[in-house]
């Protein structure tokens, strides 16, 4: 079942788990039955009606996501095949990202600097290494699972991950839905679980948003990264001063047994 398929089914399964029906949840959120039956039944919801119907329902958007996923699955991941077939062609890899953020053939002609027989083989070699389902009218269909993790120390991550981090971080981030943030406290092991459970449920919204706007044409779309890091870390400089406080109470301790 497609995703956004799941998550209309889940949204489905939270109105009867809350007693709601098309008719009283119309009533609600200011449509009329018919329009709310007409949404479900075509899935085309917009962000904004989304977070409307989850406030009637007093629930987030992850746990929508989460209900239409099954929950704890672990991260799908690619063919070591397959993703050397991407790490070796920046082409390839482009119109694949492209192709799983829902861009179709003739939107990526008309915005992209690519010819259609160039087009045209770069969809058929992702065909033939199982990436896509290729049919008629140029109709592509992922057949990988559009959520996966890129194999840690795999050959695209080689092959990229250096350049995708330098020119992320490269960006001022004062422009309009940007933002980077940095702090570093002491937290315990049990707040540290919590806090990276957060930012797992942060990280399932990302993605369940962009399934929410997938619908939309490429050209009302644009491209975001999203960073999240958390690791036991400190400074440098205090790992140096921690080395010379040890350094000084050793020099202490010699001096006073000498006296």
């Amino acid at each position: 079942m497609p995703v956004r398929s799941r998550f209309v089914e889940a949204l489905k399964k939270a109105l009867r788990a809350r007693g709601y029906t098309y008719a009283r949840l119309a009533r609600r959120i200011g449509l009329s039955e018919a329009s709310v039956k007409r949404l479900f039944s075509r899935g085309g919801f917009t962000l904004a009606r989304i977070e409307q119907i989850l406030r009637v329902l007093e629930l987030e958007l992850y746990d929508v996501a989460r209900m239409s996923r099954g929950g704890g699955e672990d991260p799908a991941q690619l063919t070591l095949d397959q993703e050397t077939v991407l790490a070796r062609d920046a082409r390839l890899l482009s119109v694949f990202w492209l192709l799983r953020n829902d861009w179709s053939f003739e939107e990526i002609l008309r915005d992209f600097a690519i010819s259609r027989p160039d087009l045209t083989l770069t969809f058929a070699r992702l065909a033939k290494v199982r990436l896509i389902d290729w049919g008629p009218r140029e109709r592509a269909r992922l057949l990988v699972p559009r959520e996966f993790h890129w194999r840690s120390g795999g050959p695209v991550k080689k092959a990229y991950g250096a350049r995708v981090m330098q020119e992320f971080l490269g960006g001022r981030f004062d422009g309009a839905g940007e933002l980077l943030r940095f702090e570093a406290r002491d937290l315990s092991a049990d707040s540290a679980a919590v806090l990276r459970r957060r930012l797992e449920r942060l990280v399932a919204e990302f993605n369940e948003t962009a399934e929410v706007d997938a619908s939309l044409p490429g050209r009302k779309r644009q491209s975001f990264g999203l960073l999240l890091a958390v690791r036991p870390w400190q400074f440098s400089i205090m790992i140096a001063l921690k080395k010379r406080r040890s350094a000084a109470s050793q020099a202490d301790g010699s001096r006073s047994k000498s006296g």
